[in-house]
């Protein structure tokens, strides 16, 4: 096959390369984004050479495009190829043992398992303890006069959050949040130890923890069942067979990854963007009828996760561009939630918008499953961070994470009093 980049017409885009840690230094590059939707919305990246290298993509950055690519997955394939663009690094058959890396019809009945337990419903159910959580949290900065919004607020927040689901011991949440940040972001230097130059031992070594330390609690769930989500998956069978191991674990993985980063990055970016906005901040404080629609501003403006992938099982067209059968095809949230043709100032933070966007997805099977939790979660934390801090103001520079996956925020200081 010839070289896409030099058969793929490219619109007059220049050949940026939209996953070099450049470009993600202070979160991810909008104006890349805007002038690939303007000029070439499904644009041929080229191959990365950098440290994590990756073979070259397609970038999708229109809504209606993602949506599309969202919602076929016969000719968009999950399974193929794994769900991130750095597929490297990665082990394959580590992804495919997470649904969100299957496709139908085994991706429907692993899902459906959980899908019974993560509804409005029964989600709704766990908003006192959830607040409870968040209050305790909150309490710990009695007497303080700063403190790290990501850091001493969302991240034991939402690891305790999602731990109690999990049924993971409250002194393991900090051991847990390193682990899937260092699986997840380890292109960040802060997350290598090992050194940019070692990044996919650096994952091996936090997957291979994170099989020790889940192993111990499947052998324990086996021996005496509980009603946690580790059980669930223990339990769990599909196409009448048990998960095998690495299933599980993978399983596991999953919902802990998603559970400790999404709400974190979202809450603390949504925060900044209150912070940095006056106006807007004097709105919800005023009024906390608003917050939910802060929610759905602050999940458009800032999805926790930057981009997920699909592989093309065929030769296809999207959008105008010839698709080869087996190329990656990268939907980027972190531009779609920012068209133009669907927001009008898409770059301004908007608490009356209560905007539709694409932060858990764009419709299709691999809408997220966490949808209900996440939403109450960052309602619950911008409720009560706001209650209690109302003059809460920025005290130093906020640090992104450098990663093109994982969109948010390593630190977020504060000064929590007038």
């Amino acid at each position: 096959m010839a070289d896409p980049a030099e058969t793929k017409p490219q619109r007059d885009v220049e050949q940026e390369l939209v996953l070099e840690r450049e470009h993600w230094a202070e979160g991810p590059p909008q104006a890349l984004f805007k002038e690939m939707r303007a000029k070439c919305p499904v644009h041929w990246t080229p191959e990365v050479t950098e440290v994590p290298a990756a073979a070259g993509f397609w970038s999708v950055t229109r809504a209606d495009d993602v949506h599309a690519v969202s919602r076929d997955w016969e000719t968009y394939s999950s399974e193929l190829g794994g769900v991130v663009a750095i597929d490297e690094v990665f082990p394959i058959e580590l992804a495919r043992a997470m649904f969100i890396g299957m496709d139908p019809p085994k991706h429907d009945r692993l899902k459906a398992l959980f899908q019974a337990g993560f509804t409005p419903k029964r989600i709704a159910a766990h908003e006192d303890e959830i607040r409870k959580i968040v209050v305790g949290v909150l309490d710990r900065l009695e007497g303080r006069d700063s403190c790290d919004l990501v850091t001493d607020v969302a991240q034991p927040a939402v690891s305790r959050v999602i731990g109690s689901f999990m049924g993971i011991p409250e002194e393991d949440d900090a051991i847990w949040a390193e682990l899937m940040n260092t699986a997840l972001a380890a292109s960040d230097p802060d997350y290598s130890p090992d050194g940019l130059d070692n990044i996919e031992e650096t994952i091996q070594k936090a997957i291979a923890e994170v099989f020790a330390r889940c192993g111990k609690m499947i052998a324990e769930r086996r021996e005496n069942p509980t009603d946690d989500l580790t059980s669930v998956l223990v339990d769990a069978e599909v196409e009448g067979q048990k998960l095998e191991e690495h299933e599980i674990v993978m399983g596991f993985f999953l919902l802990v990854a998603a559970g400790n980063d999404s709400t974190k990055a979202t809450y603390s970016s949504g925060m900044r963007a209150l912070l940095e906005s006056p106006e807007q901040l004097a709105l919800v404080r005023d009024d906390p009828a608003l917050v939910p629609g802060t929610v759905e501003e602050a999940l458009r403006m800032f999805p926790a996760f930057a981009h997920f992938r699909r592989t093309a099982t065929r030769d296809t067209v999207l959008n105008g561009q010839e698709i080869k059968q087996g190329e990656k095809v990268v939907m980027w949230y972190a531009s779609s939630n920012r068209d133009e043709s669907r927001y009008e100032d898409p770059d301004r933070f908007d608490v009356l918008r209560n905007p539709e966007h694409q932060a858990f997805g764009a419709g299709g099977r691999h809408f997220c499953l966490g949808t209900a939790l996440a939403r109450l979660e960052l309602k619950i934390l911008f409720e009560e961070t706001l209650a209690r801090y109302p003059d809460v103001s920025l005290a130093g520079r906020p640090v992104f994470t450098e990663s093109a996956f994982l969109n948010q925020l390593k630190t977020l200081p504060v000064r929590l009093t007038a």
